[in-house]
């Protein structure tokens, strides 16, 4: 014979009701939705496309893509593509930002130089992960305008400057790892002086509407080696490498 349930039942004064209701409703996260779309792109887009390394996983689901991407298309933000951020420059899509994060090797304290800001998505995942980024951004609008979303993210301690990320960033070096996302016809010499022994570039290679391929050049005690990846579109580089 089945127990009979007990409930209890608390009665509330129906001021006090409201009260609750409405700091429980203040109380709730603003961007829930976009919350449950990150998660998602992680499992459906990342995880499931053979990224594994944790602590890139995890930064990819604490960064808003979102405030990374014009208001007008938020929507989209968690989409697998990528999105046009103004001067005729894009976002990469998200698979691409873990994938080149995770070939870098990037780890808590390492240095590492970004070419190539874009909207500040990528250097916030960096910066997630307990990097110390450096990024430079040849177009001085959009390296302002990534400031801002950098600061607005809470990513204020990203160090980058306007210039052509062809020459790197000599002041800084050497780094751990260098990622640049846009494609050079060829790989910038002064990029490979800029990697400590052992530091790791992650580069696309080719030119636009032609064949790209994302590699990887490893710089060793005597030199470096060179892997490709996989095919890729970038936009690609502009400034000094065009010459």
């Amino acid at each position: 014979m089945r127990k009979p349930i007990t409930l209890l039942l608390f009665i509330v004064p129906a001021a006090v009701g409201a009260v609750l209701l409405t700091v429980m409703t203040s109380a709730r996260p603003q961007q829930d939705d976009f919350a449950e779309q990150r998660l998602l792109m992680v499992r459906q887009q990342i995880e499931q496309r053979g990224v594994s390394d944790p602590l890139v996983l995890a930064a990819m689901k604490k960064v808003e893509r979102h405030l990374f991407v014009p208001e007008n298309i938020r929507s989209y933000a968690y989409i697998d593509r990528p999105l046009p951020i103004g001067r005729g420059q894009t976002i990469s899509q998200p698979f691409i930002v873990a994938l080149m994060t995770e070939l870098a090797e990037i780890k808590p304290g390492s240095s590492i130089l970004e070419v190539g800001t874009g909207s500040g998505y990528q250097a916030a995942i960096l910066a997630e992960i307990g990097a110390e980024v450096c990024s430079i951004e040849i177009d001085c609008t959009l390296a302002e305008s990534a400031r801002s979303n950098l600061q607005a993210a809470g990513y204020g301690n990203v160090i980058s400057k306007c210039g052509d990320g062809y020459d790197g960033w000599p002041e800084r070096a050497p780094f751990d790892a260098i990622i640049v996302t846009a494609a050079p016809p060829k790989i910038p010499h002064p990029l490979k002086k800029q990697l400590k022994v052992g530091g790791i570039l992650v580069i696309p290679v080719g030119e636009e509407g032609g064949i790209q391929i994302l590699k990887t050049i490893t710089r060793t005690g005597s030199g470096f080696t060179e892997r490709n990846v996989e095919y890729v579109a970038f936009v690609p580089m502009t400034g000094k490498v065009r010459r």
